[in-house]
């Protein structure tokens, strides 16, 4: 058997005291979520959570920071995720835009909102990163590398 985890980036993102969070329908279910998804070939995992983002949500963001990098295993299927989650900031607004196939709304909530539908979250990870943020967990964007395909030849690489 082959581990795989399924490699999957979010992006927590405050304003006024709210965040950022997508409400979308997985498995005949409502439940609520930081804009996430998963990693795509040929893209960093930054350029993953801004796409994930202005896919979910209608909001360009700029990625600040890290805030954490968590591994998950769902007790309904034992599938594993690794997911990195970013400090994102609103940069744009496009609300003539589309959400992704699933995602209901988008919707600003407050800390205590989100606690309250905690029943409803997608899983654990979504609370766990939120509170990271709140505790101030910021590691540097650098810690991030992404090697360009062909960087072993050319000695060459692109951070995050």
């Amino acid at each position: 058997m082959t581990f795989a985890p399924d490699v999957t980036v979010a992006a927590v993102v405050e304003r006024d005291g709210r965040f950022l969070m997508v409400e979308e329908q997985v498995s005949g279910r409502r439940v609520f979520n930081q804009p996430a998804g998963h990693l795509e070939p040929d893209e960093s995992l930054v350029q993953a959570a801004v796409r994930e983002t202005l896919e979910e949500t209608a909001w360009r963001i700029s990625v600040e920071a890290v805030v954490g990098v968590y591994l998950w295993e769902s007790p309904l299927n034992r599938q594993t995720f690794l997911r990195v989650a970013f400090d994102g900031r609103c940069r744009d607004h496009e609300p003539w835009r589309g959400l992704d196939d699933g995602i209901c709304r988008a919707v600003w909530m407050t800390r205590e909102e989100i606690l309250l539908r905690e029943d409803r979250l997608r899983s654990p990870l979504v609370m766990r990163c939120l509170d990271d943020f709140v505790a101030g967990a910021r590691y540097p964007i650098d810690l991030l590398t992404h090697l360009a395909p062909n960087a072993q030849a050319l000695g060459r690489h692109v951070s995050a």
